[in-house]
């Protein structure tokens, strides 16, 4: 938002522009946008507009006159801060007369819902980017996709994706705001914790082309039913302008009721539009509405070969033909792979975890280690609501199918996969437990499967064994 005046930032926030630091002698008050947004006063600086937003416990509002004694570009805040951010700032006080010095003027923009400006902000610069943007959701794989997309993209458009986990009404229009000019494919990661929220962040992003990735088990507890957590994936699908794109699995009978006519549906998976026809390592073959693509890819995991499929319709819903290589790296701690010494594989999918992930991993889990001990530390998975205890017996029924060797459960819900496993099994408490414990188990040449949901943090236990084992 760099070429932006202060005034059209007013503008596509709807708030109230005051002019509150006069310029030093000598200096413009006609100053470029801001080139970045922040919510953290911590970040503020030179060129930085600070979002004051209300909190559960603190409001960032008060941390105003903080960002602009650090020189910030200017403060977005409701109301009752208006009149504190625009006084002449203690600067002495502040710590930062040098910074401050610098700093030719700032502005003060108030707004009675500043979450609400923020998200019109981003809406505004979306709009003026003019760049096509990619909506991805799922019960799961959607980061994967969102990597394996930005991947595909890369040789043919300059493309951006939303980073880590910020995938909510807070951290999507950060992650707009965040993309340069020039930028030609926004690709944004779309997070549910219940109804509506997919429609509130779609409203802000605006989506050409939807990604529903699967449908799954997740969020149990907040919506109730699988055909309610698809309906509300679903409301990306139903945010496209007519003649968008949606991407979805092939025979997906919970989302053919949220299908439309006016958008052009691809389908992916086997049978699909977009299919797989062969795979030999890290080569694929796959068939894209008739048409074949030849791919390289560092992996070779069933799952991320699926996620592959949607991020391939997707881009060539924005007229990329994906060809060759693809350097797709994959976001920590969703099943990258370590080799620690004594042989031993560590597969690090500890970010998060329900059903339908969780059964997808141990099937990797047995396909990549035919001839070797397979051990799986697996933690609760949460948000599944009364059925939780069915659904963990069930992955411990799974883990005994496919030859887990030695399953080590962490946490109470996942101490009820104990029951359906029929090998060596240890249950603890917590993933402090479970980092003392699991070293010590381990022979040479095992492959390890770490994995549960992201409230369980079983990252501890990757790091006790990185440490341990290379000790």
């Amino acid at each position: 938002m760099n070429s932006w005046s202060a005034e059209l930032v007013a503008e596509a926030a709807e708030a109230r522009l005051i002019v509150a630091r006069p310029s030093p002698p000598g200096r413009e008050p006609d100053l470029p946008g801001p080139s970045r947004v922040v919510i953290d006063s911590r970040e503020a600086g030179p060129g930085v507009l600070f979002v004051g937003l209300p909190g559960a416990n603190v409001d960032g509002g008060a941390f105003a006159e903080q960002a602009l004694a650090a020189g910030a570009w200017g403060v977005l805040v409701a109301p009752e801060h208006a009149e504190a951010a625009s006084r002449e700032p203690r600067l002495a006080a502040a710590g930062n007369a040098g910074a401050a010095a610098e700093a030719p003027g700032a502005f003060v923009l108030v707004a009675e819902r500043p979450l609400e400006s923020l998200q019109r902000l981003a809406r505004a610069w979306r709009r003026d980017l003019g760049a096509k943007v990619i909506g991805v959701t799922g019960s799961s794989g959607k980061t994967s996709t969102k990597d394996l997309l930005v991947a595909v993209l890369a040789r043919d458009r300059r493309a951006v994706a939303s980073r880590l986990n910020r995938n909510t009404e807070i951290g999507l229009p950060l992650e707009i705001l965040a993309a340069p000019a020039g930028t030609e494919v926004l690709v944004l990661e779309m997070g549910m914790r219940g109804a509506g929220q997919i429609a509130e962040l779609a409203a802000i992003a605006e989506p050409d082309v939807a990604v529903v990735v699967n449908v799954g088990r997740a969020h149990l507890e907040l919506l109730g039913s699988v055909e309610a957590i698809a309906a509300a994936k679903a409301e990306l699908i139903a945010a496209l302008p007519a003649h968008g794109t949606a991407i979805v699995p092939v025979d997906e009978p919970l989302l053919a009721p949220h299908l439309r006519e006016d958008v052009n549906t691809v389908t992916f998976g086997p049978g699909g539009d977009v299919q797989l026809v062969e795979a030999d390592g890290e080569q694929v073959w796959i068939d894209a509405c008739g048409t074949p693509v030849w791919l390289q890819v560092p992996f070779t995991q069933a799952h991320l070969r699926l996620d592959l499929l949607a991020a391939v319709a997707a881009a060539r819903a924005v007229g990329v033909s994906p060809r060759g290589r693809i350097e797709a790296v994959i976001s920590a701690g969703r099943g990258d792979r370590r080799q620690l010494p004594g042989g031993v594989t560590l597969i690090d999918d500890s970010y998060n975890a329900n059903p339908v992930s969780m059964s997808a991993a141990l099937d990797d889990l047995a396909a990549s280690a035919p001839d070797r001990r397979r051990v799986a530390v697996l933690g609760d998975m949460l948000e599944l609501g009364p059925d939780a205890t069915d659904f963990h017996l069930e992955i411990g029924c799974r883990a005994d199918r496919v030859g887990v060797g030695l399953l080590v459960t962490v946490g109470p819900l996942a101490a009820a996969m104990a029951p359906g496993f029929s090998r060596e099994v240890h249950s603890v408490a917590d993933a402090g437990e479970a980092a003392v414990l699991v070293p010590a188990l381990l022979r040479d040449g095992d492959v390890v499967l770490v994995k549960g949901s992201r409230g369980v943090r079983l990252e501890a236990v990757c790091q006790a064994l990185n440490a341990t084992m290379a000790a």
